[in-house]
């Protein structure tokens, strides 16, 4: 599967970008996506935050871009 989305990229990249990826965020328990402060956290950090695992989060960030783009 491609990588859209890696630990390092920014929620604010993700919103803008793939915005069909925001209801996975969301469905995580990332109800902050419009904050400012968020909008340069990587997705990463977010996780740590959050306490989400960010290996399984980037797996379905993607997947669901993947689907999206076919």
């Amino acid at each position: 599967m491609e990588k859209y989305v890696e630990a390092t990229t920014l929620i604010g990249q993700i919103v803008r970008e793939y915005p069909e990826a925001v209801e996975v965020l969301l469905a995580s328990g990332m109800h902050c996506l419009g904050c400012p402060a968020s909008q340069a956290e990587s997705i990463a950090d977010a996780c740590m935050v959050h306490g989400i695992d960010a290996d399984e989060l980037l797996e379905a960030v993607n997947q669901k871009i993947a689907e999206a783009r076919k």
